[in-house]
């Protein structure tokens, strides 16, 4: 097993503009700016938001891989049981696990990264130190974390996002609705507070997805994801594709949760929460309704979204 951070990474050929850009670079501040977006698909993934949308960028934009992790010292089989392929009398082939960083370019130009794949279960501290150093030797000087939760909050609505960083300044539009709590930890999360203890900037932004769609897929909240990711970076990104497939989907789930009169009234009950409270706070727009759900319910809807992940099958 790797032991050393640097072990759990391979630089590819395609890297090389990025690493000599930044050997060319003799002051910090003339630094190019280079965004690192994460999508770690995991828990911390409701109806598999972030990853369908990090999946849209890398079918949308241009795309070249630049490292690959070390899924096979990273990921925990057994709990995540990668796919093959059994034909008759025989085994065809292994999907096996990914976790690569991916140079993309958005539709002006602007080079960007994504990381992309499976969250690691193994050696999280070790992984993080590894892309801290990818981080520095690439030149990133921000990194954004798409992440999706479930809350209480009704299709019919806007999707809201909460938002994360390691300084206030980098997310200041965004209003500050918890006050302290303690949740499951991920991935995602530790990296940007190990980047925030060096000083690089990291934040993120989480969609509420339905509590009652958190197993499902959720094309709406993809599609705010990106959004709020151009709107931090200013990175011109592809939305179409997800907007049909938003609006498709909502069509479908309204139809579905109108056969049932039960479905209906906890929809209703939802969106007179969300639109009061919205109402009551002049448009703020958050995630649910009435009063702000305490830290203990957040908690709470956090460890029954958990739980289901372990009762779940499989991931492919």
């Amino acid at each position: 097993m790797a032991q050393r951070p640097e072990e759990l990474v391979e630089l590819l050929p395609e890297a090389e503009p990025f690493l000599t850009r930044e050997a060319a670079v003799d002051d910090p501040a003339e630094r190019g700016g280079l965004v690192l977006v994460h999508d770690l698909g995991g828990d911390f993934d409701a109806a598999h938001a972030a990853t369908l949308a990090g999946g849209h960028l890398l079918a949308s934009l241009p795309s070249e891989v630049i490292a690959r992790f070390d899924a096979d010292s990273l990921v925990d089989y057994r709990a995540h049981r990668p796919r093959m392929s059994f034909n008759s009398d025989r085994y065809e082939s292994f999907a096996a696990p990914e976790i690569a960083l991916h140079a993309l370019e958005d539709d002006a130009g602007r080079p960007f990264l994504l990381l992309h794949g499976a969250e690691p279960d193994y050696a999280w501290e070790r992984f993080v130190a590894a892309v801290a150093g990818l981080v520095e030797k690439l030149g990133v000087t921000s990194v954004i974390a798409l992440q999706a939760i479930p809350m209480p909050v009704p299709h019919t609505r806007p999707v809201t996002v909460t938002a994360h960083a390691t300084r206030r300044q980098l997310i200041e539009q965004y209003p500050v609705y918890w006050g302290e709590m303690r949740i499951p930890g991920s991935v995602s999360a530790l990296l940007e507070l190990r980047l925030g203890e060096a000083g690089v900037d990291a934040l993120g932004v989480a969609a509420h997805v339905p509590h009652y769609l958190a197993q499902a897929t959720y094309p709406a909240a993809s599609l705010t994801l990106i959004e709020h990711l151009e709107s931090l970076t200013g990175l011109a990104l592809p939305t179409e594709t997800l907007r049909d497939a938003a609006q498709v989907h909502r069509t479908e789930l309204d139809e579905q949760i109108g056969r049932s009169t039960e479905n209906t009234a906890v929809v209703a009950a939802l969106e007179q929460q969300y639109d009061a409270f919205t109402a009551a706070r002049e448009g703020t727009d958050l995630l649910s309704g009435g009063e702000v759900p305490s830290a203990e319910e957040i908690g709470a809807e956090f460890e029954r979204f958990l739980a289901d992940q372990d009762r779940k099958p499989p991931r492919d």
